[in-house]
């Protein structure tokens, strides 16, 4: 007796892991959104309250103006799509930076749906499971879903668009029905308007074109994984590559995946001009001979992924059959491709490997399911496979509990009211300092601009990665002679920046507090 989970198990547990999944996302929900790459967070929280004031007839001005300031004059690279959701929402609930929370966790759940339709696909219903489990408790996977950034919709989009050119591929490489149809023996290699599939067909490429065109649109790095996607798909059959090719739906699909992003860029670039200056830096040749690139993308996979799951994602690759080997290989090419072309950032910023969740997810899925094959063989009693669903509950349950207990470690809530503090104590005056997030935290609670002195990692990243040369004298005495205030909370880097430590303690102190210190920089 090895029966394997019935059709009504198999869909109430992945209720289960889905409900889950959005609960522990929506836990302490109103808390400030400094727990994940703030910086990235509140570029998305000015933008949105700057298009919510613009509707805002009745503001107070000087309000409406400087939030319509900030959001025009802060940069843009990504399409304003996700903020234009969250301020439009903010006119039913007002302001409220919870709302992004929500959609961003949503976007990461709906994801999870059709990563499991594939993942189901590619292995079993058991392996499914497995990977949607990894995809949603994953400790990061949870932090960063939460953000408000552009990313887990990309992902969303990403897992979309794989999940329908999978389908896609699969419809295209089925045997034609019609045999003694005349018109099909003539060209068994084309899906035709006589062939019972060609709608089929039709409706997954012109979703998969549409979810991988939008995927672009939203965040351009998702070309990578939304090209690797499309040559595995591509791989899957048993027809050569120009028979392939003379299916209409593949320039459908490519029409669809291009059109949206090409009219952005050529949008920003040629007409608007905002782009231009956005996208360098991003791929640094002299970088592949400094060992910080190839340790730090190790350090960044290991934070997003872990060095245990990464091993068992790898070693599931083995376990494909050769079609989806083939499929999970080409994704796994695309994320390296994007690692090597986006070298700086790849070993410095976590959240560019997000989109390495669900293919390492995807590529666990054959593991889970011999493991279950396996399991289920073994448990031969009622009472040993409820035994054995405790078991797994009870971890997802401990780790659940655990990222709860992280959440519930740092309330961020204080710090709104430590910036509207400094704010009070600076009105009127010009404002420069070092700061965290680039000014972005008093932008955001003090309404208050403020010229942001560069972190050590900036400057460290211009001068020996860029090569540009700044003078520490020149630009303190032109600094300060146009601003009346040095405001200071980010001490950590202070301290990593002498110079300005030894600089600024040549000056009185204004005003101090928790948190803060101020040096007025017109008294020497």
């Amino acid at each position: 007796m090895n029966e394997r989970p019935s059709f009504f198990t198999s869909i109430a547990a992945l209720i289960l892991i889905l409900g889950l999944g959005l609960a522990i996302r929506l836990y302490d929900l109103t808390d400030l959104p400094l727990d994940f790459h703030p910086t990235r967070q509140l570029l998305s929280a000015l933008k949105a309250r700057g298009m919510y004031y613009q509707s805002l007839t009745d503001a107070p001005a000087d309000e409406r103006s400087f939030a319509i300031q900030q959001w025009k004059f802060r940069a843009s690279v990504e399409p304003e799509f996700f903020e234009r959701i969250v301020a439009f929402t903010y006119k039913f609930t007002g302001e409220q930076l919870w709302v992004s929370r929500i959609y961003s966790s949503a976007f990461w759940v709906i994801g999870a749906v059709f990563l499991f339709l594939l993942a189901r696909r590619l292995t079993s219903t058991d392996g499914a499971l497995a990977a949607t489990a990894f995809y949603l408790f994953l400790p990061y996977a949870v932090t960063a879903s939460r953000s408000f950034q552009p990313d887990p919709l990309m992902v969303m989009l990403i897992i979309l668009f794989w999940w329908a050119i999978y389908e896609w591929a699969n419809t295209l490489n089925k045997p034609l029905d019609h045999e003694g149809d005349k018109g099909t023996q003539r060209n068994q290699n084309v899906v035709t308007l006589r062939d019972p599939s060609w709608l089929k067909s039709w409706s997954f490429a012109i979703l998969a074109g549409l979810f991988g065109g939008f995927a672009i649109f939203i965040k351009f790095v998702a070309a990578f994984f939304i090209i690797g996607g499309g040559v595995g798909a591509l791989l899957l059959g048993r027809r050569s590559l120009p028979e392939v090719l003379k299916q209409p739906q593949i320039y459908v699909m490519t029409v669809l995946g291009i059109l949206p992003g090409a009219a952005y860029f050529i949008y920003g670039v040629f007409i608007a001009g905002y782009l231009g200056q956005q996208f360098g830096g991003r791929f640094i040749p002299a970088y592949f001979l400094n060992p910080s690139y190839y340790f730090g993308w190790v350090n960044m996979l290991n934070l997003v992924i872990g060095g245990i799951p990464l091993m068992f994602a790898l070693l599931g690759i083995f376990f494909f059959v050769d079609k989806g080997r083939r499929f999970i290989l080409s994704l796994w090419a695309g994320y390296a491709l994007f690692g090597i072309y986006f070298n700086y950032h790849i070993s410095t910023h976590d959240y560019y490997s997000l989109p390495l969740i669900p293919i390492a997810a995807l590529s666990i899925a054959p593991l889970a399911d011999l493991f279950f094959k396996q399991l289920a063989k073994l448990t031969t009693t009622h009472w040993l496979r409820f035994t054995v669903y405790c078991l797994l509950l009870t971890g997802i349950f401990m780790s659940l509990w655990n990222i709860r207990t992280q959440m519930n470690s740092v309330d961020y809530r204080p710090e709104a009211q430590m910036w509207a503090e400094i704010s009070r104590k600076v009105d009127g005056y010009n404002l420069a300092g070092l700061t965290q997030d680039y000014g972005s935290r008093l932008a955001y609670w003090g309404w208050r601009s403020i010229t942001s002195w560069p972190t050590y990692g900036d400057q460290l990243y211009h001068n020996d990665l860029r090569g540009a040369q700044t003078d520490f004298e020149n630009q303190f005495a032109e600094l300060a002679a146009k601003k009346d205030l040095f405001v200071v909370t980010d001490f950590t880097d202070l301290e990593r920046q002498p110079f300005l430590e030894q600089k600024l303690a040549a000056f009185p102190i204004f005003a101090e507090g928790d948190g803060y210190v101020i040096y007025d920089l017109r008294s020497p």
